[in-house]
């Protein structure tokens, strides 16, 4: 177990500091397994009203199920996740020394900083996906922590960037995951969050239930108005890319080739012309 992690966490429930006890992790009224090396730091459901297994068992079986880690099959969407990613590298500090992923998924993050030479902390609500994780970048700078994200079981102040990609529209108090991941900032600090830009909510009837649930468990939509209201201190910048229809006319074959800086260009003035902007990406500096 990484000492230097161990040093960053917290009970997610009293904020105390965790000592180490063997496989265990304690605080004063609360006990946390370690599994394969990583610290499962998740509330206990029945002392934390806030908290709520079945959103954690949703994800695991969606991860499961989902294979984050295997190539796309559809190259439009592959080439709009690999721009979103392009977009967040251009934003995070070049000086940032340890980065904390929030809802990892396929560890981009860590694929892309670990070799040169950046700590990178995957961080997801279940232990599978930080397992695979680990699995597919075993690098030395490279740590997991299992937790859930409006309950952080991490200090203040620890990271130089925390970087949330496509997550913050399936929780369920976004507000609430804006401010809990500042808190963890280092001073001058930056928090990067991307999300689709004025999405649609589409609902559907669920085949079990029969009650109506949102398509792809998107909880929000959100504008920079919205985001910016979130913001612990007032600093926030944003700026809107990806233009859906080129992605629906598959022009990915066409922009490809582009690299970021002229695809962005290109980007910004098909999106003046026809305004239909995918996503949002917003930074919050502390």
């Amino acid at each position: 177990m990484n000492q230097q992690l161990i040093s960053l966490l917290k009970c997610p429930h009293s904020g105390e500091p965790l000592t180490l006890n063997g496989e265990i992790l304690i605080s004063k009224q609360h006990n946390y397994p370690i599994k394969n090396g990583i610290p499962v730091l998740l509330p206990q459901a029945s002392n934390h009203n806030s908290f709520n297994m079945e959103y954690v068992e949703h994800y695991t079986l969606e991860h499961e199920r989902s294979d984050y880690f295997a190539e796309l099959i559809c190259h439009a969407q592959a080439d709009d996740e690999r721009r979103v990613h392009e977009y967040i590298i251009s934003q995070v500090p070049k000086n940032a020394k340890h980065i904390l992923d929030v809802g990892s998924g396929g560890a981009w993050v860590a694929r892309h900083f670990c070799p040169k030479g950046v700590a990178v902390t995957s961080f997801d609500i279940t232990l599978y996906n930080v397992q695979k994780a680990l699995s597919a970048f075993p690098f030395v700078n490279h740590t997991g922590i299992v937790g859930d994200a409006l309950n952080l079981p991490l200090q203040d102040n620890s990271f130089d960037c925390i970087i949330s990609s496509e997550v913050i529209e399936h929780t369920v108090e976004p507000s609430l995951f804006v401010a809990r991941l500042f808190q963890a900032l280092k001073p001058n600090g930056v928090l990067i969050i991307t999300t689709p830009y004025k999405e649609v909510i589409r609902m559907e009837t669920c085949v079990h239930c029969n009650c109506e649930t949102p398509r792809n468990a998107h909880l929000h939509s959100f504008d920079e108005q919205k985001l910016g209201s979130y913001s612990p201190n007032g600093t926030f910048e944003y700026c809107t890319f990806g233009n859906k229809a080129l992605i629906l006319l598959r022009s990915y074959f066409l922009t490809r080739i582009l690299p970021f800086g002229l695809w962005k260009l290109v980007d910004g003035l098909v999106n003046v012309i026809i305004n239909r902007r995918g996503h949002i990406l917003a930074k919050y500096s502390k």
